[in-house]
């Protein structure tokens, strides 16, 4: 089974809308997909019983005691988690995961939260480089702004324990296209592409990556 997690302690930085999106997109391409919602704010689940039957079938799945019970079909699991995770249950997340997306927003204290967060992620011994790959995002960025260029620079440049260069995968802009497919139950992939090219593009080096070995533990 394909697990991918989304993940950021800090609350405000789209770890949902990136969640369902990737859910989406696997199930557009004919995968059998869970989204586990463990946030109490049940974005995910919220915007799972608003989707329209007509379009590719997602399970969802609510955690509140980080109790995960997949159904047994599940190809491809997307877990949304909440905001001020504690160690425990971090630990619990990253023995159940293949591959973090850390997205990331444009703001001095966002950027700040980042370093303290991935300097603890980086001290579960053994939990990083082999097995679990991470790639950060750049989310719900205003392109051409001095604090995205701030952000795009931190994320180039930020390393893993080995020394090897964290992979940055793309900047999403911050896009009412989001806002009108989630408001629908739907994703940006599910709208009319002529409406979201741009995003699209945008989104094209992540899905890459999680299509790619490279986002995958090392055997």
């Amino acid at each position: 089974m394909r697990t991918i997690i989304v993940l950021n302690p800090k609350g405000g930085c789209g770890k949902s809308t990136i969640s369902i999106n990737i859910a989406s997109y696997f199930a557009i391409k004919g995968k059998k997909v869970t989204l586990a919602d463990c946030d109490p704010q049940g974005s995910s689940r919220d915007w799972l019983s608003i989707r329209p039957d007509r379009y590719s079938a997602i399970n969802g799945i609510v955690v509140d005691d980080d109790r995960l019970q997949i159904p047994r079909n599940t190809e491809v699991l997307i877990i949304d988690t909440p905001a001020a995770i504690g160690d425990k249950r971090l630990a619990k997340y990253l023995r159940k995961a293949q591959s973090l997306i850390m997205p990331i927003i444009a703001s001095p204290i966002d950027i700040r939260a980042a370093e303290h967060f991935l300097d603890e992620l980086f001290s579960f011994k053994g939990s990083i480089n082999n097995k679990i790959k991470i790639a950060t995002v750049a989310n719900r960025v205003r392109e051409d702004t001095l604090i995205a260029a701030k952000l795009e620079h931190y994320l180039d440049n930020i390393k893993l324990p080995n020394g090897k260069r964290l992979p940055f995968m793309t900047m999403l802009r911050a896009s009412q296209n989001y806002i009108h497919a989630a408001e629908r139950g739907l994703s940006i992939f599910e709208l009319p592409p002529s409406k979201t090219y741009y995003d699209r593009e945008q989104w094209a080096p992540l899905l890459r990556w999680l299509n790619s070995k490279r986002s995958l533990p090392t055997k």
